[in-house]
């Protein structure tokens, strides 16, 4: 049974910030991972991306814009996710049932919370010269719950800005109710419709700093350019879901275990 005491404003969403996020589809919080978090969580992904270790994704897998077009051409090994974060590394387990982090979490899905680990639940790298391009998109376009109401975290492992690929978000997106015929064949966002370059025009730069945290709804349309900088950027990747909104059976959604983050609610 949990507390009835009161918690800390630190440790959950303001009023305001609830309201920002059900208006916008979208909300950062600043300085949520502690440093001594991201050098740790650094660590890991630089030891995953040194030595290949597998579950990977690679650039020239996915053949975004810009990627390298095989795994044997230049800069095919180019690694774009690090996959099975939670397995890597006991650190992300112990981040996200933080008060301060599944408080948040709860305000915003209920009190039950879940973590799907067939989506996300990885480390996404972008590497100089070989990255690529991702188009719009919402996260939901393949997966399969009852409700498209999941919430994904994107914790900043270094610096995030317009020059090395940060994400881009349209406010207000996870709203909008899209006729297929604004999507292509894999469901990217068409940026060539005229109706969908006038929504496009309102978009926002993510810019973050380590530690910030951006917590964004499965809905929310976004898309991220390549990195022009020399330094590679690293970020965590996170899906959560409410425990009444479970995977559709036999569907990708649910083909691996989930984690249930508030036993006993």
């Amino acid at each position: 049974m949990e507390s009835d005491s009161p918690v800390s404003p630190a440790l959950q969403l303001s009023p305001t910030e609830v309201e920002q996020f059900q208006r916008d589809g979208f909300l950062i919080v600043r300085n949520l991972v502690s440093p001594a978090e991201i050098q740790a969580m650094r660590r890991v992904t630089e030891l995953g991306l040194r030595d290949h270790i597998e579950p990977i994704e690679y650039e020239a897998d996915l053949k975004y814009p810009g990627a390298p077009i095989s795994l044997e051409a230049e800069g095919g090994r180019t690694i774009r996710r690090l996959k099975q974060a939670h397995s890597r590394s006991f650190l992300f387990l112990e981040w996200m049932i933080r008060p301060e982090v599944l408080n948040r979490l709860k305000q915003l899905l209920g009190p039950r919370v879940v973590c799907p680990l067939a989506h996300h639940n990885c480390i996404m790298t972008k590497q100089p010269k070989y990255s690529s391009e991702t188009g719009w998109h919402q996260d939901i376009r393949y997966w399969s719950f009852q409700r498209p109401e999941l919430i994904n975290i994107w914790i900043a492992l270094g610096a995030e800005t317009a020059e090395n690929g940060c994400l881009q978000v349209i406010p207000g997106s996870h709203q909008l109710s899209l006729d297929p015929s604004r999507l292509d064949q894999e469901l990217f966002f068409r940026a060539d419709l005229p109706e969908n370059q006038l929504l496009i025009a309102r978009k926002t730069l993510v810019e973050l700093g380590p530690g910030d945290v951006v917590f964004f709804h499965c809905r929310t349309l976004h898309a991220a350019s390549r990195n022009t900088q020399k330094e590679t950027k690293y970020s965590a990747v996170f899906t959560f879901r409410s425990a009444d909104n479970p995977p559709l059976a036999g569907s990708r959604s649910a083909a691996l275990p989930e984690l249930l983050l508030t036993p006993g609610v």
